[in-house]
């Protein structure tokens, strides 16, 4: 079966080899050992499941947590041909039913699952009809109270294993330190499982931390402006959201909220929008992303202070899900600090409260830091990393440092002889000789530490306090009343055991952030080539949205780079791009090949005769399911499209679909009350003249006059009478 990996991978997938780490999961699989995958965002972890589901007889069963996730990977294989489908909440009873049937009739290859539907009695004795092959559980660190996103009903999936404790188990997940990949084992009840880890460095991630003051905005609005593809911008507050989002849109960005504070509706609009490349920037809280598939994600930028490292790494890693070069921004301010700082006070339980100041300090400590950015987060994750990684703004910009052990002395020493009872800004008067009436009434100007730090500001104090505490090298109370207290790292620093090194000026330098910033190992795309890749996506666009699909489940930006490089004149060329299984050349080959051609063309550049014929597969009858007939009753009934789509929570425009669905498979829809009869017979001869495979053509040989929606109708019509 090994044998048969790569045709398999290039029939379906477009690939023609496996990436580093992927043969030996797949094979482990076909093996059938239990298998844990922590494997980075972009690394590749949906096709460690997918081929593998190909190559057995059975079922794939895919627990994941977020409906948008499948809703994107089911509609990404169907678009290769791969039998696969979901079920979830979002489905009406009808529908349910009927992909319920498709699995028992052997059509579906991968069920894709919310882990809540285990305790639906009817969905357990569906299972026990099926031969399952796998499970898989994605997001896997959602099994573990020590993960960054635990979800009481994972903790229930140990149910599976008891209950097919013969079919093998994949878990996967992007992120896990050592103490969650111990815990998914044991609560997956995990038997001697392959372990693979991937390295967690994404070598395409630019990374920065930058100060956050009054051009900030400005900065991020150049920065929006210069880049290519889309970007998300995380806050904290639902505030900062709406705010953020309203100026942006008043400066001309297409941008959009997501937060608890929207109605459901409007963040599925929203996020839909933002997916399908209606809008290029999303302000979001944390909330958005998880799951989320879009792989041209350009920029990803932090407005607020993230909540911790792990946090950061997997939001951060949203970008260049796709290996393209992208930009991963932290904006740092003394102010958001300190409301987190309340905001942790005000946890009752101590435990808790531990924790999240323990996280907030290494949030810190990786934003100050004058070492490399990857060394930070990789420690983090237990693995090392080495040298300079050319890719962040330390590694890029190295700060000079400057030695501050005696200073550091100075001010722990003055902490030690006002016996651990004072915060920091009084420490901070004694070493500037302040003549405030406090320091008098505890006697403090006769101290010998007096007095001894008056060459710095009180900023330049200030910031090596904050440093120290930062570090751990000198801890302060949470009780309300911030008192500096000695630990043991204080005691190595007072007797010089540890040097403290801090960034000469001792704050975030402040450099300009780079412009359209390449750190990809391929030559860039020349200003011609170039100009046709943008010509690529814009009909990219516009088939992804005749076919209510996402574009990257068309083709991703790096397939349509390496169309325009090659720039293919046969099928046989077109099939050796990146991404392109046979599947995608018999469905859009045609389409992309003819705009390579127009385009090779127009510049006077040599040109292959263009094939009449391709490898076309032929179109699949058209299958009504139960959504298709709930909403023929309605407009049998005589509400409208928009009244129907209001009815059924749907939008207007998969009404219109299925009611061309409805017309193609010849049933009793009263077209006229949608369309004239005239404008019937204006369409059905547009789409004689230039065909039916693409409504854009029909729509500008109309001269615009009709809308895609009425084209769509039309052409169901077209449908039913070339059967009939």
């Amino acid at each position: 079966m090994p044998t048969l990996l790569e045709p398999t991978l290039k029939q379906y997938f477009g690939y023609d080899t496996l990436r580093p780490g992927q043969r030996e999961i797949v094979e482990s699989a076909l093996a059938q050992q239990d298998i844990l995958v922590i494997m980075p965002t972009g690394g590749g972890k949906s096709l460690c499941f997918q081929l593998p589901a190909l190559l057995q007889s059975g079922l794939t069963l895919v627990i994941s947590p977020l409906i948008s996730l499948m809703q994107d990977q089911v509609e990404a294989l169907k678009n290769n041909g791969v039998g696969a489908t979901f079920l979830n909440s979002s489905l009406a009873f009808g529908e349910v039913q009927q992909r319920e049937k498709e699995v028992l009739q052997g059509k579906i290859k991968l069920l894709y699952i919310a882990p809540e539907r285990f305790a639906n009695a009817q969905f357990l004795a569906l299972l026990d009809r099926v031969k399952i092959s796998m499970l898989i559980i994605d997001e896997a660190h959602c099994v573990s109270e020590w993960g960054h996103d635990f979800r009481p009903e994972y903790r229930q999936l140990h149910t599976l294993r008891e209950r097919f404790p013969q079919v093998p188990v994949m878990a996967l997940t992007a992120t896990a330190t050592e103490r969650v990949r111990q815990d998914i084992i044991q609560q997956l009840n995990l038997k001697d499982p392959f372990i693979h880890i991937a390295s967690f460095n994404r070598q395409n991630l630019y990374y920065a931390v930058r100060p956050k003051d009054k051009r900030t905005y400005t900065e991020i609005l150049r920065q929006l402006k210069s880049t290519d593809g889309a970007a998300i911008i995380y806050c904290l507050s639902r505030r900062h959201v709406d705010e953020l989002t309203l100026k942006l849109q008043n400066d001309g960005i297409a941008a959009l909220p997501y937060h608890a504070g929207l109605s459901d509706k409007d963040r599925t609009n929203n996020q839909t929008k933002f997916i399908r490349d209606d809008v290029r920037v999303m302000i979001a809280t944390v909330a958005f992303g998880m799951g989320i598939n879009k792989p041209d994600v350009r920029l990803v930028i932090h407005y607020d202070l993230p909540k911790n490292l792990e946090g950061y790494y997997q939001e951060s890693g949203r970008a260049g899900r796709d290996g393209e070069p992208s930009e991963c921004i932290f904006y740092l301010s003394y102010g958001d600090i300190a409301q987190v700082k309340y905001i942790i006070a005000q946890k009752t339980d101590a435990g808790s409260q531990k924790v999240a100041e323990q996280q907030l300090r290494q949030v810190i400590d990786y934003a100050e830091s004058p070492d490399c950015r990857r060394r930070i987060q990789l420690a983090y994750f237990g693995e090392a990393f080495f040298g300079n990684c050319g890719n962040c703004d330390n590694c890029l910009n190295p700060q000079s440092l400057e030695n501050w052990t005696i200073e550091a002395q100075k001010f722990l020493s003055c902490v030690a002889r006002v016996n651990q009872k004072f915060g920091m800004n009084h420490i901070i008067d004694i070493l500037r000789g302040s003549k405030q009436a406090k320091i008098e009434q505890y006697q403090h100007h006769k101290l010998t530490t007096y007095g001894i730090g008056q060459a710095h500001s009180t900023e330049s104090w200030r910031k090596l306090g904050r440093s120290l505490l930062h570090r751990g090298l000198v801890d302060e109370t949470t009780d309300g009343y911030p008192i500096l207290k000695l630990n043991e790292l204080s005691w190595e620093v007072l007797r010089r055991e540890r040097e403290v090194w801090l960034p000469l000026t001792l704050q975030i330098v402040k450099q300009e952030l780079p412009v359209n910033r390449t750190n990809s190992k391929e030559v860039p795309l020349s200003d011609l080539e170039e100009g046709l890749f943008q010509r690529l996506r814009s009909l990219r666009k516009t088939l992804a949205d005749e076919q209510n699909v996402p574009p990257y489940v068309i083709f991703g930006d790096s397939s349509l780079r390496d169309m325009a490089r090659l720039q293919p004149q046969t099928a046989q060329a077109f099939s050796n791009v990146f991404g392109v299984g046979s599947r995608k050349l018999a469905r859009y080959g045609i389409q992309f090949l003819s705009l390579i051609h127009t385009f090779r063309t127009e510049q006077g550049l040599p040109n292959a005769e263009l094939a009449s014929s391709m490898p076309m597969l032929p179109e699949a009858p058209i299958q009504l399911t139960a959504t298709h007939w709930v909403t023929l009753e309605l407009y049998q009934k005589g509400l409208s499209p928009e009244a129907i789509a209001k009815e059924r929570n749907l939008r207007p425009t998969r009404i219109i679909n299925h009611l061309a669905d409805l017309i193609e498979a010849n049933q009793p829809v009263e077209l006229e009350r949608l369309l004239a009869l005239q404008s019937q017979n204006d369409i059905l001869h547009a789409i004689e003249e230039v065909g039916h495979d693409r409504l854009k053509p029909i729509h500008e040989y109309l001269g615009e006059k009709y809308s895609y929606e009425e084209i769509r109708l039309a052409r169901g019509l077209w449908k039913q009478r070339q059967v009939t």
